[in-house]
């Protein structure tokens, strides 16, 4: 029997928005193999767990900074799946005007920063999203995802000791998919857990199993309740797999058919069905019509984002700048 840390509307709204992020990253390849996306795609097919149970404890005004496979993080955050697909296919209504793509997805409303297409790029922004929440005194927090690749990043050290020093509310989530593009997280670290890296920095670290919908919603919730309380920084590596290839096209030469498929039987969507199964006696038709259901809200999102329109060839300088950076008034600090 299962702690019950999750009640079965929570679990089952978990599953749905699990499988809507797994539905959206297949229309999204879908939609590579159109030729209709402006630029590589990086599906999160197989870490869904993470970005559903770690949003669940967010609100809008609190902040995320993501990666280069960040459509599941703006999926669980609250973002609007026809925004994503219309920036994915360049289109002028997307979240970025069509001019960012897959790797540069933002939502200021939901607390969303940014993708980032730069490996580690997200860490130091949202130790300075930390530094302004608690310069301003609010209960809110930061959350940076960040994979294995990037925990080898100088920003990585920069800014978890920064962190640190100033006890921000940050957490660090670290999705440790096994795989930085083609390198091994076990070649690249000398350590079992990147977690034991939060020891040099006198922070606390912490391992979960990624793929235990269950673990990660309990574990990141007791770090969200300490870090909001004022105990500063924690570091919390989540092991998962990407089950897909780094980006669609991907050979997947770096590694075997058979870890590939023993990591699939792992994956956290079947791990919630067998819990409902178990549990609440889900039938497999049960599953089919949520899929289906899901999978119908997503193709709309998809269908509708293609009927809007490209920017224009005179749109191309705009955006560059913040126009109203002029007009703020800038206050010195004078002893």
């Amino acid at each position: 029997m299962r702690n019950n840390a999750i009640s079965k509307e929570q679990l089952l709204e978990f599953y749905r928005k699990m499988i809507r992020i797994r539905e959206f990253e297949n229309e999204a390849i879908e939609l590579a193999k159109m030729n209709l996306t402006r630029a590589a795609v990086h599906t999160y097919n197989g870490e869904e767990a993470i970005a559903v149970g770690v949003c669940a404890h967010l609100n809008d005004q609190d902040y995320i900074t993501s990666t280069h496979r960040g459509h599941g993080h703006c999926i669980a955050k609250g973002a609007d799946m026809k925004l994503m697909f219309a920036e994915l296919m360049a289109r002028e209504s997307g979240y970025c005007k069509g001019k960012g793509g897959s790797m540069h997805i933002a939502d200021m409303s939901i607390g969303m920063l940014g993708a980032n297409g730069i490996v580690g790029g997200g860490l130091p922004i949202s130790v300075g999203a930390a530094f302004a929440l608690k310069y301003t005194s609010s209960k809110n927090i930061a959350v940076c995802f960040f994979g294995d690749g990037a925990s080898n990043q100088g920003s990585f050290h920069e800014a978890v000791n920064l962190a640190s020093v100033m006890k921000l509310p940050v957490i660090f989530v670290c999705e440790n998919n096994q795989w930085a593009i083609s390198t091994s997280q076990k070649k690249s670290s000398n350590i079992e857990n990147l977690s034991d890296r939060a020891v040099g920095y006198g922070i606390e670290g912490i391992t979960v199993d990624g793929n235990d919908i269950e673990a990660v919603y309990s574990g990141f919730g007791r770090a969200c309740e300490k870090v909001r309380g004022g105990s500063g920084p924690i570091l919390i590596e989540m092991k998962t797999y990407r089950i897909a290839g780094h980006y669609y096209g991907d050979n997947e030469n770096y590694r075997s058919r058979e870890e590939v498929t023993e990591w699939k039987e792992k994956c956290p969507i079947r791990h919630v069905e067998k819990l409902l199964s178990e549990e609440y006696g889900f039938k497999e038709e049960d599953f089919k019509k949520m899929q289906k259901e899901e999978l119908t809200v997503v193709l709309e999102a998809s269908e509708s984002a293609k009927d809007e329109k490209e920017p224009s060839p005179e749109d191309l300088r705009n955006d560059l700048y913040d126009t109203s950076f002029a007009e703020i008034q800038w206050n010195r600090f004078v002893k």
